[in-house]
């Protein structure tokens, strides 16, 4: 009964949305849809060809990775049978602040999906409270595992996930693991779907340059409708967009919710490191280590190592998704603060790796990170401008092109194999615009960083020039370019 009031209401939800469509259709002029008028709807389209363009490559690529190299690369993988298996498996799990619901959700998976892999498998909880090691003994002694199963345990002082990180692999170091053993990262509100690590380990024998790798992601979101599918939403394109950078071994994330490592790698000294202590030397902000972004800061060092990166679509984990307020705009606004962040901060060093290590489309890909925010503001403004000078009639013709183009990329995304809700046109929109802005925010100001559900903060003793000349000189530079920007366009309008 449940199920069918979801689908009564998402397909009102779909009619209404159509409705809207043909009610904005119906009001504009006749000579809007004659192919031969200069106001025919489809050519304010004409400013979004990059960004059309780079989607476009994106969901071929990625359709391509799925439905014929991936499976491809599996049957491979299926034939070497035992010789493909881990000598050891390390589960690092990090975990602060998380309510003991989904704590105990995820334990319970971890230590499930160490008696189901059969492999010798060591569980590292990278902890701060002491209720989350009591809470982890007493699941292990209910769930009893067999002795190749094995616990350690790495008290921190709540200082940030990538001190918990650091000393997890510094604890995984110490059990000297040799070239065949393989370690999992796992955040703390992370459930383990069954066979995860059975579907990643054979990736490691089959590639001998693979560094790491990372998983397809569900999610439980324990807040409104709109934010549950905003995140559903961004999961279904993050599969997408994982799949175009695996066909070119070269994902441009190990997101920090569950990635697989040869063991060796997070071993290596240099590796630590730049988890740990990852800064950014910047021009006007001076320097600054990062709060955020460790699975950025993983890939980055996998890169600067020689390593390459891979995607795993058939296996899946699912996360509890707790919103920093309750307020959709507030949440949404602070969850893309934090990730643009970290994108922009690793996206001027990682292009400094250049092609040769690269690859000409990955270094397309992250160029196309930094002028995205401008290019994605460039259609709303035209119509605006367009509209003031011209006639109301250019913003409706330009409404109605993005809730046609906005409804046919949901149905797009229908091949990802994650649901679609009617929300979904509406939410893409608002990320476009809501999205580019926040980027052109945090673009000028790459030194501020903050945790949404921890506290810790980034204290840089900054003296009284700088604590007066960062955040001025931030303001000059987004003003300047927001009126370059504008100005530019009302000329060619």
């Amino acid at each position: 009964m449940e199920s069918f009031n979801a689908q009564l209401r998402s397909g009102a939800g779909w009619l209404f949305y159509v409705s809207i469509l043909l009610g904005a259709a119906v009001l504009l002029p006749h000579d809007v849809f004659d192919p031969s008028s200069k106001e025919f709807l489809f050519i304010l389209g004409a400013v979004g060809i990059w960004r059309y363009s780079m989607g476009a490559i994106h969901y071929v690529r990625g359709l391509i990775f799925l439905y014929i190299v991936f499976p491809h690369y599996r049957r491979q993988a299926r034939k070497l049978g035992d010789s493909a298996d881990p000598s050891h498996v390390f589960l690092l799990v990090t975990s602060f602040r998380i309510d003991a619901l989904t704590t105990a959700q995820v334990y319970r998976s971890v230590v499930q999906e160490a008696i189901d892999c059969g492999y010798p498998t060591t569980i590292v909880c990278s902890i701060v409270e002491l209720s989350d090691e009591l809470l982890m003994k007493n699941l292990w002694g209910q769930m009893n595992p067999p002795d190749r199963v094995g616990l350690d345990f790495v008290r921190i002082a709540g200082t940030g996930k990538r001190d918990g990180l650091a000393h997890g692999f510094r604890a995984i170091s110490r059990h000297l693991p040799d070239e065949n053993a393989i370690a999992a990262v796992i955040d703390g509100d992370t459930v383990l779907s069954s066979g995860v690590v059975r579907k990643t380990a054979p990736y490691f024998k089959l590639f001998d340059n693979l560094g790491g790798l990372t998983t397809n992601e569900f999610c439980e979101v324990r807040g409104s409708y709109v934010m549950s599918e905003w995140h559903k939403l961004r999961f279904a394109q993050r599969h997408i967009n994982m799949c175009s950078m695996a066909l070119s071994k070269r994902v441009l994330t190990l997101t920090g919710r569950m990635s697989m490592f040869r063991a060796q790698v997070v071993t290596n000294p240099g590796f630590i490191a730049d988890v740990e202590n990852d800064h950014l030397e910047h021009w006007r902000l001076g320097s600054f280590k990062f709060l955020t972004g460790d699975d950025k800061s993983s890939w980055f060092s996998l890169m600067r190592l020689g390593y390459d990166t891979f995607y795993v679509p058939d296996a899946a984990i699912n996360t509890v998704e707790h919103p920093p307020e309750k307020s959709f705009v507030k949440a949404s606004r602070k969850l893309m603060f934090r990730w643009y962040g970290n994108n922009l901060r690793q996206n001027s060093r990682a292009l400094g790796l250049g092609v040769s290590r690269l690859g000409i489309f990955t270094s397309i890909v992250l160029f196309d990170q930094r002028v995205s925010m401008w290019t994605s503001l460039l259609g709303p403004c035209v119509a605006i401008i367009a509209s003031i000078k011209y006639g109301f009639a250019f913003l409706l013709i330009y409404l109605l092109w993005i809730g046609l183009t906005r409804l046919l990329l949901t149905l797009m995304l229908l091949a990802s194999g994650h649901e679609v809700g009617p929300a979904y046109p509406l939410i893409l929109y608002y990320n476009q615009i809501v999205g580019a802005m926040v980027k052109v925010y945090v673009f000028f100001r790459l030194d501020q960083q903050s945790w949404t559900r921890q506290k810790t903060k980034l204290n840089r003793d900054l003296g009284r020039y700088r604590s007066w000349f960062n955040p001025w000189s931030s303001r000059a530079m987004t003003f300047s370019a927001a009126s370059v920007f504008v100005a530019a366009l009302m000329w060619v309008v």
